[in-house]
């Protein structure tokens, strides 16, 4: 068994296994646990420094997820725009392929929390065989992003096989993985698992830090394993509620980002999750963010902050105000608030043909 199988084996996932360690009153997580499972690994339950701290939030239940009224099971619609089991087709040209039901750590903001670690979510060979049959036949799907749950807690023998499925479908260019594993297991990527992902390049890999104290030296070593293997990393942040919902902490984060070969991709409205409504913040918060980033450090550390629209609508960027007037002069205000004025370029109708009329040929007495 390798180290980070006996991690996982290792796991708590009870609140009572807690009490020891921390002092804290078990029975009223316990409901919770129950309704929405818990794991939590030792390596990364060796990153809480205090009960309710960033790393506690995102992995310890909480009493506010079962009194939740104002969030809903599924806000981005993706039971309804699921044509096969576990496939979300949501966009033109892409699409969302879930291959595994279980997370090394369910965090507890999860989108997909009203099923992965439960029952209700079924992963098996058949529904990875209709995933691959639909991915097959849509000719138009260029662009495949595998998730779950977290592929990545898949063996290399059935990981190798899923995506050497997906490589032998012609018009899939890109393969996207969607993975927790560098954050929360980091001891999954091993050298066995670099080699089955260099098989099948190009391989991109979003990742999902969101807060600085989980960029340790042992996950460093791990980002460090899959850039050297040629696999681009990039960076989903969830802006939650007493973790990260403070323009240092975030720049902080996108800066260490940087220095591990993590490009910030990604900073997440939080979505209308039952269960996850405590963690939510104002759009204002999320603007505020945004102007602390742009022009106070690298654009390379700059993500887009979107909403994912309720209802399946996807993703949409939300900006602060840079753009205050546009017509024959464009008035932009700067990352400082001082107001520039750019000289706009007259649009250029396309000039209409001259209508052609065919000369009508006599015919007949």
């Amino acid at each position: 068994m390798e180290t980070w199988q006996k991690l996982l084996q290792a796991s708590i996932t009870k609140p009572g296994d807690l009490t020891r360690r921390y002092g804290i009153d078990p029975h009223a997580l316990e409901e919770v646990a129950e309704q929405y499972p818990m794991r939590v690994n030792p390596y990364y339950l060796g990153l809480i420094k205090e009960v309710d701290d960033p790393i506690w939030r995102q992995a310890v239940p909480s009493e506010q997820e079962v009194h939740d009224s104002v969030c809903y099971a599924d806000p981005l619609e993706e039971e309804n725009q699921s044509p096969v089991p576990n496939l979300v087709h949501r966009y033109p040209d892409r699409a969302l392929f879930l291959v595994c039901s279980e997370c090394a750590m369910y965090c507890r903001f999860c989108t997909r929390k009203r099923k992965v670690g439960g029952e209700s979510m079924l992963v098996n060979r058949d529904t990875i065989e209709s995933g691959l049959d639909y991915l097959s036949e849509h000719v138009e799907i260029r662009d495949v992003i595998v998730s779950g749950g977290d592929p990545l807690l898949l063996s290399d023998e059935k990981l190798d096989w899923i995506l050497t499925r997906l490589r032998a479908i012609p018009h899939i260019e890109i393969i996207r993985i969607g993975s927790r594993i560098p954050v929360v297991l980091p001891q999954r990527i091993t050298m066995g698992l670099i080699r089955v992902l260099r098989k099948h390049q190009p391989i991109y890999l979003n990742t999902h830090f969101n807060h600085p104290d989980e960029i340790t030296e042992t996950s460093a070593k791990a980002c460090t394993r899959l850039a050297d293997a040629g696999i681009p990393l990039g960076n989903q942040t969830v802006l939650l509620r007493g973790v990260n919902d403070d323009p240092t902490v975030m720049k902080r984060l996108m800066q260490r980002l940087l220095t591990i070969r993590v490009r910030p991709y990604y900073i997440y409205q939080a979505d209308m999750v039952q269960g996850t409504d405590h963690f939510r913040t104002s759009v204002e918060e999320g603007i505020e963010i945004i102007r602390a980033l742009r022009g106070h450090t690298s654009g390379l550390g700059v993500p887009a902050y979107v909403i994912d629209a309720p209802g399946g609508g996807g993703k949409i960027p939300i900006l602060p105000d840079y753009l205050q007037s546009l017509g024959t002069e464009v008035v932009l205000k700067n990352y400082l608030g001082e107001t520039f004025t750019y000289v706009n370029v007259q649009q250029q109708l396309p000039k209409e043909e001259p209508l052609q009329v065919a000369n009508a040929s006599k015919t007949g007495g």
